[in-house]
This record gives structure tokens, sequence and C-alpha cells, in this order.
């Protein structure tokens, strides 16, 4: 059924190539990568505004270079970067004329949005800019009694409720700043609605009226709208002006993906970290597996959604090497498996015991994670495939009936070499994918 809504019917149009390039880079940036104890260190250790000043005072990315960011992105496969203009801390890495809390008044003296956004467009990226909903160093933000703020908990820092207006004008404004003075934006990525704190507490209607009137293309996630914890009227068939064009849950992959109330797919991006921080943190080295990431993205796809990696750079500028070496082996898979990501999304079969399937038209990915006994199982496909080859080489596969799979009438079976009764190792450990052209 096609819902006529006219909000819906934009979405749909907006998202188009959102839901063919599914892979994208996130960057955590900020004053907190000096600290290196995650981004929410001034909130976690209540630190206060003079506290968090030494990292202004040292900011002075050296190594900044984001032409290799740029090329490392790429090379992994991803389509699109989404970077911290700001973030909860309220330091802007853009050229803001309506504060002097950025970038362009430290050490390093330069815009480093507008050096981001010029390197990824060259590579033939699209670019989208994060920005905080809320902010822990305006002075007309709520603070005390506020649930997150860093001085939540300190009644020096109450707050006249009537100046929050002051607020929300700056922020307007500077989201106004970010359409104006960079050109064309792809994503336009806002964080994030707690408690009270959402949708038209943040003027949500006037401030998507006003992005789409400057960038009626942008897509804009669902965070005006919602919290982290819950999806907001995106999820509904009547959603609000400001539900935004896709959902984005965060550190999980939704068991059945994202659908409406009448199960009609949204569209839906999970943001998901390299190791368990956003921003950089020195101490922590629990990075996924390349393996883990590869799989978790073939997921995202088989559920009709898209995965947003993050990495978290030093206070140098640099991608830490970790990080750097799991993307380049994605962008190792991805170059010889990526038809079976790009355009794709849930196929028309259940899932499989061996793994998961994509699907692009006629053509059924699958994706095999585990080592088979014998042939590999084609569930409910006799009769239905025409062809398969190995997608990384193009090889031809063994499409037939082995004598000890007689029992099993309404099932295909996979070979990749003969006899077709003997079991083989995978090709490929971190994910094997198997195209299959459908009749």
């Amino acid at each position: 059924m096609t819902n006529h809504h006219p909000i819906i019917q934009e979405r749909t149009a907006r998202t188009q190539w959102f839901l063919q390039d599914r892979f994208g880079m996130f960057i955590h940036w900020g004053l907190y990568a000096i600290p290196a104890r995650g981004e929410w260190v001034r909130s976690t250790e209540r630190m206060s505004v003079e506290d968090y000043q030494t990292y202004y005072d040292q900011f002075d990315p050296v190594r900044y270079d984001p032409k290799a960011w740029a090329r490392a992105a790429k090379q992994a496969g991803m389509k699109y970067a989404v970077l911290t203009a700001k973030h909860h801390d309220g330091f802007c890495l853009f050229d803001s004329a309506l504060t002097d809390y950025k970038s362009m008044n430290t050490r390093s003296g330069r815009d480093l949005v507008r050096e981001f956004i010029d390197a990824f467009r060259a590579e033939g990226l699209k670019v989208g800019l994060y920005y905080s909903l809320l902010d822990w160093h305006h002075e007309d933000y709520p603070a005390y009694g506020d649930r997150i703020h860093p001085m939540r908990n300190n009644e020096n820092y109450a707050r006249n409720p009537e100046t929050f207006e002051r607020y929300i004008q700056y922020m307007h404004g500077q989201v106004k700043e970010l359409l104006m003075n960079y050109g064309k934006l792809d994503i336009m990525w806002f964080d994030f609605s707690y408690e009270h704190m959402k949708g038209e507490a943040w003027k949500a209607a006037e401030l998507m009226a006003m992005i789409r009137s400057l960038q009626p293309h942008i897509i804009v996630d669902n965070r005006l709208d919602a919290s982290g914890e819950e999806g907001g009227s995106i999820y509904t068939n009547n959603p609000l002006s400001y539900s935004g064009d896709f959902a984005s849950p965060e550190q999980i992959i939704p068991p059945q993906g994202v659908t409406d109330e009448e199960g009609n797919p949204l569209p839906w991006e999970a943001c998901i970290t390299l190791n368990n921080n956003w921003g950089y943190a020195a101490q922590d080295f629990q990075y996924k597996s390349p393996t883990t990431v590869i799989r978790k993205l073939v997921e995202c796809v088989s559920k009709n959604g898209n995965m947003l990696l993050n990495v978290g750079p030093n206070a140098l500028g640099e991608i830490p090497k970790e990080s750097l070496d799991i993307l380049a082996e994605i962008g190792d898979w991805m170059q010889k498996n990526g038809d079976s990501i790009y355009g794709c999304g849930q196929a028309s079969w259940l899932k499989p015991e061996w793994g998961r399937y994509t699907q692009k038209g006629n053509l059924l990915y699958a994706h095999l994670f585990e080592e088979s006994v014998g042939p590999i199982n084609l569930s409910g496909l006799a009769g239905k495939v025409k062809k398969a080859r190995l997608l990384a080489d193009g090889s031809e596969l063994f499409l037939s009936r082995p004598w000890n799979a007689a029992q099993y009438p309404n099932d295909a079976f996979l070979s990749f070499a003969k006899p077709e009764s003997a079991s083989y190792p995978l090709p490929d450990k971190r994910a094997t994918v198997v195209e299959l052209e459908l009749l």
C-alpha cells in the first residue's frame, strides 16, 4: 500500500540516494579529543566552563588532513560522511558569527568544517553535518536541574527560563549559517531530544520549515522529534513536519529492521562506534573486528537499513591507526563485494541458517558466514535460480542436486567445486558472497 501523505511522499523522494548508498562515516571530533576520555567528559566529570577552558586553550590539530580522512572513507566503500560541527560542549568546528567559542579562535585558526566539506566533496562523497541541539557552554541553556548538564547539581547555575528563547534563536541561527555558508549539504544530523526537551521545545516546526526552504533536498534524522530511546512520529502513518527523513537507532541493529505501524519499511541508519566511544578515547582498545563490522553492515542492509560507522580522531587531527586498519580491511571486502550492499535491501526470502541474504531486483546475494557440511542449502529455491557465481571474482559455482540431497525437493543446493557433495572451505572467512540470478 502506498501512503499518499505528503510528508511521507517527500521523504521517499529525498531518501532515494541514501537507500542506495547504504554505508557512511560518522566523525566525532572536538575539544574532548584532548582529555581523550570520550565526548561526554564534561558531563560525566561535571567540569565547569573554566575547567574545560584548558582544552580550548590547547586545541591545535596540526595533523588535521581531511583529504586523508576522505580517502580512508572512500577506500572503505563509504559513500557519505557526517562530521560533528558542534557537539554538546558547544564548541564549534565552523566559523560561526554568533559565537567566539569556535575553532577559528583557537591556536589552529581554521574553519575545520569548511576543510572537511571541501575534501570529502572532492572525493565524490556526500557530506553531512551533525549539530547538537543542546549546548553546555551557552549561558541561556538550562543547567542546574537539567538531567545531563555538567552543572546539573550546582545551584549557582540556575537559569532564568525566560532566557531560553535566546538560546533557541542562537541555535536556529547557527543551523542557518551551516545551510547558507557551506554550499549544498546532503544530511543534517541533529542530536538529541530528551524528556521535555523535544519537538516544539526546540521550535522544531519553524526550524524544519527554514531547513526545507534553504535546502529542500537535504535529509534530516528523527531526533528533533525523538530521543535516542524512542523513535518519534516517523514510526507512524501521520508523521509531524519535523519527524525527519530517517530513523537513527544507536549502537543497536533493530531485530526486525524499522517499519511504520502497518509494516512498511522506513529509511533508517544504525550509528555504530568502532570501539566503545564516539569521541577519541586514548585507553579504549575494544575495537570491533573487520569481520564483525562487515557482517553487521550486511545485517543492516538485509533489513533495509544503512550503517553510519564512527571514527574519533585524536587531538592532533589523526584517525587512530587501529580504526584505519579496520577501514582498510572493510574496503578490501567492499571492493570485491560492494554490489551486494549498494542499492540492495531486504530479500523476499527468509534469513538462511548460514548467514544472510540481500537483494536487488532478480539478483539475490547469499552472504555465507558459516562453513557447510556438504552442499550449501538454499531453502525453498529449487527451480528458481538460473545461475550462481562468486561475486568477488565472477567465477562459476555449481547448482545441482547431489545424491545426498534427494529428500529436500523444494531446496536448491550450491557447491564451490566438484564433487558437489563434498565440503569446501569458504573462500572469504569474513563473508563469502554468492550472486544468485533468479529466474
